[in-house]
């Protein structure tokens, strides 16, 4: 998705659940446990998109910072001048498996506060 949002000339964004274990992002940038992330090449250094973790060096405010995130900790990807882009289901610390259903606890309940304000556009 990512390529296909830079080769189209526009702007690929990530929504990361900050709140994951193995995120490391400037905290001052998160807001309701989330943050986005311009992951274009002209706002990242040594952008590595790999099977488990993205990681990338940018400035943010002016400081260089070393960002890392979990694969599983990305909720979504969408273009800042579309808008068109893709949610993830949530899978560790989410929501109920339907084909396995148990009565979710107060640490694995998603409140609908939390859901992106972003559909999937086919």
């Amino acid at each position: 998705m990512h390529e296909w949002i830079s080769d189209n000339l526009q702007t690929p964004h990530l929504i990361v659940d900050a709140a994951y274990t193995g995120v490391d992002v400037p905290r001052q940038y998160v807001k309701d446990g989330k943050i986005v992330l311009n992951v274009s090449h002209s706002a990242t250094q040594e952008l590595h998109l790999g099977n488990d973790v993205i990681g990338f060096r940018a400035r943010f405010g002016g400081a260089p910072m070393t960002v890392t995130v979990p694969l599983d900790a990305v909720l979504g990807i969408y273009s800042r001048e579309s808008g068109d882009g893709m949610l993830f289901g949530v899978e560790e610390n989410g929501e109920p498996d339907p084909d396995n259903p148990s009565p979710p606890d107060d640490a694995t309940r998603i409140s609908d506060s939390k859901r992106s304000h972003l559909k999937v556009v086919k």
